[in-house]
Order: structure tokens, then C-alpha cells, then sequence
């Protein structure tokens, strides 16, 4: 592994390279609510940095299908406005979002990565080979990142994401509290012909009661002629292609509901591995009753019929095409997607079809499926600091401090340039932010006419590269009062996990566990979606899976874990 400088040695070099106009080391106060000036560029804690004399850095840019990025993004949209703010260029290197893992991975280990690499889930796979720096090393020097660790006792948070030297390398976003994205929308005017009050429902329901009122649902549907025995009425999205062959969003969801880890949820997680805090040690969820319980209830939406089984191998356009056609009744959706979803079903059967966003069910738990105040961020690569120095680098540093967790930037980057795309105005008391007429936004969850242009996909704003974290305050300025009941929904019908411990392997032990864990969640993954699609038999088939994964040593993984767990207290 590439040596790495010390905080140390950065602290050294800062001090000697960098001046202030009051003559302090910016280093020493670069938590101060005061700009400072170094030589070549401002910054401050909510002062726009500024670089005296043009700079490029080099960014990854996960390229999402449904919004891809446009030339204009670069020539009048989110870039250009950075750059005309901070006068940094950025060279974006644009990967399609369903490789843009494994693409990153390839140019962190080749050592042509970019400078900035956002969107990052995990970043344990990095850490061992050097190619990306201690992030944690450097926060001294983040004035924003540092105010709001403090103002929200976020450090017991970072601490999960702490690796066994005692550092984090990924900046993550940061949330003044955990809040839930996904969950699913139904056509609330066929549940209710069919005799289903779904807002009363969704106080209590389970999956299991969700199976049986989608039988309803069904035979009313077939008596109306409004589909066949032969037809399934929920196909889903993120799950199939955009699942990346684990279930996707689904059975991520599903599985929180009975605590155990799947579909989205089980990548980097060295096998279902979750803590028992009753026993205080760690276990596989994936080989637990509870697993069996998950993909028994998910396959019961397969065997009768409701559930299409080419959900977790679509595009997710066709889930959306069936859902807007009114050929399905239910599909997952999320706070940036829904107002996009009930506009795609007016469009096609106007007004009179009803579509409710709820409160999804519960399973053996009434858990939400998002339990961390910490959600994916940023890694700063090796070849940065190499190729920048440290004091360049530093500069870097806080260029990304203005970018990912400035209260300015976070504003320009999720809402675009106040006065062009947004203003002010006053609702009820209260001082909101209004798109101004002619815009809309599918980021945000802001519908307009079909004419409208969305800021989104015209010039880049409100895109997943860098709108997230944040207080509640900001993350929430955008919620319509729908999207506002919903939270409150949320609030009255569902619970939030306790946060699982996070054992903190040496490079050796990670390596160990990796070799591990990477075909043992192919494996997991392989036999989840074919018992949910009934091509494996849970009952007669459970125990040959169970076999498959201590042959793919799940109890090696967890006997390690736990190993290192105990060891580091």
C-alpha cells in the first residue's frame, strides 16, 4: 500500500505554505464562521470559495439514463454556474450510473482515477490497495463539513464508517436525521372500487396483508374485464436492470421489514452480516428464519400471480409504461419520482385515475429500511494528492468542502441560480422556495406543464452526483404537502432501527473477508431471486442454499467479524 502523509505532516505544511489576511494559520481556524483568504483562493464556513486564477479538477459522474447529462449542462447549467461562482473548472469523466461502480473501481485501481469521486455507497473495497486518500486526514481544513459534524453530533455517526486505522475515506453526506426516500405508490380509485381503503390500511398492513388485498384487487380487476386471470397487476422498477441482479429497491425494502439485509441493501455487506444486539456479536441475515420468512413472503407475490417475475430482470421504462397505462396498480417510487410517476398516469388516463404514495408495509418489524444519518458521499484519490502536492490538495479540500456541504452550494446545485430558475416567495407565514413560472423539476418532485422546462434534465440540477445530506430544514424545502403528509406518515406507522456497530478490519482481515464475501453475496443473491420467482422450492431447496453458503464460508465471515469486533473494544 502507497505510503499516505499524516495529519501530521499536513498540518505542517499548511501552516507553512498557507497566510491569512489577519496573519493567523487558516488552517488552525478553518472551522471559523469568518472567510479566509490563502494565498491563490478564498474560503470560509458559508463564504463561496473562490480560486484567484482558473483551476481544473478532475470529477466522475455517475450518468443516470432517465436524466443524462446534456452538453448544456457544461455550457450554461450545474457546471457552468460552478464554475462562474468558484472560477474551478470541472472535467467530468460521465459513466452510465448501472456500471459506474465497477468503472471507478477499474480507474481507482489503474491509478487514472479522477481527482473527485462522488456518489460512493462504500468505499471499504478501496481502502486496502492506496488509491484513495484518508479523507478523515483532512477535515480540519472543511470549515462547512466541520460545523455541521458539531452542530449535529454527527462524530458518533462517522465512527461506523471508520476503518481499523482509525479513519474514514469517504466524506459522506450528512443528515441532521435519517430519512426514508423509497416506497410504493398505488392506484388508489381501483383499490378503492375494489373495496380497499388504503389510507386506512397502511396504518397497520403487512406485506402478508398486502398479498391478500392485491388478490382482491385482482379478482375485481378481471371481473371488470380491466385485465385476464393470465396478467399481473405490479411490476416493478429498481429492480431489474438497475437491481444490478440482487432485487434492487424491493426486496431492499421487504428485507428491512424483517430485518435482515437484501436486494440493494446486502452489497459491501460481506454477506448479510448484521448485529445481533440481544447476543452483542454478529450473524449472517441470509441465512437466517427471517431470510426464509422474506423471500416466502416475496415469492407469494410471484406463485399467485400478482407479481411479474420479469421485475427483477426489466428495464425499468417497461415497469414504468405498464404502471402509466394502467396495466398494473402498484410500483415503487421515491420523494424525486413520484410527481414524475403521477404525471406519466394523467397523461395517458387523465384525472379520474387516483394515485396514492403510502407508507409501505411492515414484516416482522415495522422498521424503516434507511436507519444511518450518514448516506453515500465523496472519495478524494491518491493521484489528486500526488499529482497537486499537498498544498494543492488542501485547496482541493476545500473546494469540496464549499461543493458538497455549503448551504450555497447545496442551493445552487438542488434548486439552480436564485432569480433564473427560483425565488423567494411567502406561503402561510413561512418563506419558501418557488420555482418561478416555466419550470419544473422531476428532482424535486416539482410537476408543471408539459412544456415546462425541468431544470433536471435541461441543465443538470437536483441530480443524485451531489444533492444530498443536509438539515432537515434543506433536504426538506422542496416536499410538497404530499410528500410532507407522507413523512408524517412515516413518523405515526413506522420505527427506526438502531444503527449496527461496524467491525473494523485490518487490510489483511478485509482482503480475507472480500475474497469471501464477493461470491457468497453472487451466491445469496442467485438463490434470493430464484426462490422469489419460484424456480428454487423455499421448502424442499432451503437447506441445499444454506449449504451453498457455508460451502462459500458465511461462517468463516462471521466468525471473523466478530473476532475482529471483540478485539477492537
Amino acid at each position: 500500500m502507497k505510503k499516505i502523509v499524516t495529519a501530521a505532516i499536513a498540518i505542517a505544511c499548511a501552516g507553512a505554505i498557507f497566510t491569512s489576511c489577519s496573519g493567523s494559520n487558516p488552517a488552525a481556524s478553518g472551522s471559523s464562521s469568518t472567510a479566509s483568504v490563502a494565498v491563490g483562493y478564498s474560503y470560509g464556513e458559508e463564504k463561496t470559495f473562490h480560486s484567484d486564477d482558473p483551476v481544473t479538477y478532475t470529477m466522475s459522474f455517475s450518468d443516470a439514463a432517465w436524466y443524462a447529462m446534456q452538453d448544456e449542462w457544461k455550457t450554461e447549467g450545474i457546471f457552468k454556474e460552478i464554475e462562474n461562482m468558484t472560477n474551478v473548472h470541472l472535467n467530468i469523466t460521465s459513466y452510465d450510473s448501472n456500471d459506474y461502480n465497477q468503472k471507478v473501481n477499474l480507474a481507482i485501481n489503474s491509478g487514472s482515477a479522477a481527482y473527485i469521486i462522488p456518489k460512493v455507497y462504500s468505499e471499504d473495497q478501496y481502502v486496502a490497495g492506496g488509491g484513495v486518500v484518508p479523507v478523515s486526514d483532512y477535515t480540519q481544513y472543511m470549515p462547512n463539513f466541520t460545523a455541521f459534524v458539531n452542530k449535529y453530533n454527527m462524530n458518533p455517526d462517522l465512527d461506523t464508517i471508520r476503518q481499523n486505522d482509525g479513519k474514514f475515506y469517504r466524506l459522506p453526506g450528512m443528515h441532521q436525521a435519517a430519512l426514508q426516500d423509497y416506497t410504493i405508490m398505488v392506484r388508489e380509485d381501483i383499490f378503492e372500487a375494489a373495496g380497499y381503503k388504503v389510507r386506512e390500511l397502511e396504518k397497520d398492513w403487512t406485506w402478508e396483508t398486502l398479498h391478500d388485498v392485491l388478490v382482491g384487487v385482482k379478482k375485481y380487476m378481471v371481473s371488470k374485464g380491466m385485465c385476464k386471470e393470465s396478467d399481473y397487476i405490479w411490476s416493478d422498477v429498481w429492480c431489474g436492470e438497475s437491481g444490478k441482479g440482487n432485487g434492487g429497491n424491493l426486496l431492499k425494502l421487504m428485507g428491512a421489514s424483517y430485518n435482515v439485509l437484501s436486494g440493494w441493501a446486502i452489497s459491501g455487506s460481506n454477506g448479510g452480516i448484521k448485529f445481533d444486539w440481544k447476543k452483542r456479536e454478529f450473524y449472517s441475515s441470509s441465512i437466517s428464519e427471517d431470510y426464509k420468512k422474506l423471500i416466502t413472503v416475496a415469492n407469494s407475490f410471484v406463485k399467485d400471480g400478482l407479481l411479474d417475475p420479469e421485475t427483477f430482470t426489466q428495464n425499468d421504462e417497461v415497469a414504468h409504461n405498464k404502471f402509466y397505462s394502467g396495466k398494473t396498480v402498484l410500483m415503487s417510487t421515491n420523494r424525486g419520482q413520484m410527481a414524475n410517476d403521477i404525471l406519466g398516469v394523467q397523461k395517458i388516463l387523465g384525472n379520474k385515475a387516483k394515485c396514492y404514495v403510502t407508507a409501505y408495509p411492515s414484516g416482522t418489524t415495522k422498521n424503516l429500511a434507511e436507519t444511518s444519518r450518514l448516506e453515500c458521499g465523496v472519495m478524494l484519490s491518491q493521484k489528486a494528492r500526488e499529482e497537486l502536492g499537498e498544498a494543492g490538495f488542501i485547496k482541493l479540500v476545500r473546494f469540496v468542502d464549499w461543493l458538497f456541504y455549503s448551504k450555497e452550494a447545496y442551493s445552487l446545485i438542488k434548486w439552480g441560480p436564485e432569480g433564473k430558475t427560483w425565488e423567494w416567495k411567502t406561503v402561510n407565514g413561512a418563506k419558501v422556495k418557488s420555482l418561478l413560472p416555466g419550470y419544473k423539476c422531476g428532482g424535486l418532485g416539482l410537476s408543471g406543464a408539459e412544456s415546462d422546462v425541468d431544470i433536471r434534465l435541461k441543465w443538470g440540477f437536483a441530480g443524485g452526483n451531489f444533492f444530498y445530506g443536509h438539515s432537515t430544514a434543506e433536504s426538506t424545502d422542496n416536499f410538497t404537502p404530499d410528500v410532507q403528509d407522507l413523512y408524517a406518515r412515516y413518523g405515526k406507522y413506522k420505527t427506526v432501527a438502531t444503527v449496527d456497530p461496524k467491525a473494523k478490519p485490518t487490510e489483511d482481515q478485509r482482503e480475507q473477508l472480500n475474497l469471501w464475501a464477493v461470491p457468497l453475496i453472487d451466491n445469496i443473491n442467485a438463490w434470493t431471486l430464484k426462490f422469489v420467482t419460484g424456480q428454487k422450492d423455499i421448502n424442499n431447496d432451503w437447506n441445499e442454499y444454506l449449504s451453498s453458503c457455508k460451502n462459500l464460508n458465511v461462517d468463516k465471515i462471521v466468525n471473523l467479524t466478530n473476532e475482529i469486533y471483540k478485539n477492537q473494544k
